[in-house]
């Protein structure tokens, strides 16, 4: 695991999702480390592990995401997406493959709001397979945070709700003090659009959010 932490509550509004920026040096700028990222407008996406594996899973989500955009006129399931990323994931060792020499290293979170309304989340692992999760941790130490989010997720959660325990989580579990600096959040509210748009919170928002901790 890179050390990251990335949580995620679907409830009634929609998806969330929050991680640890490891800021490793004062030299660093923070803002260069991407650890959520957007798949589709309704989608992103959450890594743990070697990033730059997950870069080749991202960009087939995206080209997978777009294409089925362009041929069927339609936005893909967040299911769908998934299941063409563990495809990929699960071609290691075919006798066409001969260019991957190993399975990729990361475990990822993809989480959205499907055309019919529906919020989900999923959570792959390095193998390909993935399972539909209410609430996730991954990363390091994500085993307490995984116990704590079993512990006080419930399904009729509001998102802002969801977001806080998420952001409580990474804050029990963290080694640095939690800011707006060193997370990252990305939601998805049904709400405001069908389906909704998935964005990453500004500095500010993050900064109000950790105000009401």
């Amino acid at each position: 695991s890179s050390g990251i932490n990335a949580e995620y509550g679907q409830t009634k509004e929609g998806v969330c999702l929050a991680v640890e920026r490891r800021i490793t040096s004062p030299l660093m700028i923070p803002s260069s480390i991407e650890k959520i990222v957007e798949i589709d407008d309704h989608i992103g996406c959450a890594m743990s592990g070697l990033i730059a594996d997950s870069r080749i899973l991202i960009d087939h989500a995206r080209v997978e995401a777009q294409s089925h955009w362009f041929t069927f006129n339609e936005k893909m399931t967040v299911e769908s997406v998934t299941q063409s990323v563990s495809n990929l994931a699960l071609s290691f060792g075919e006798y066409d493959r001969k260019a991957m020499s190993r399975p990729f290293g990361v475990a990822i979170l993809m989480a959205g709001v499907d055309e019919n309304g529906e919020s989900v989340l999923l959570h792959m692992d390095p193998s390909g397979t993935y399972l539909k999760y209410g609430a996730k941790a991954i990363g390091a130490g994500s085993e307490g945070a995984q116990a704590t989010l079993e512990e006080q997720y419930h399904k009729s959660m509001s998102l802002d709700d969801g977001m806080k325990l998420c952001l409580n989580v990474l804050k029990q579990v963290m080694e640095e003090k939690i800011s707006s600096t060193n997370i990252e959040v990305g939601i998805c509210r049904k709400s405001q659009e069908i389906p909704g748009k998935f964005h990453l919170l500004q500095k500010e928002a993050i900064d109000t959010l950790l105000s009401t901790l």
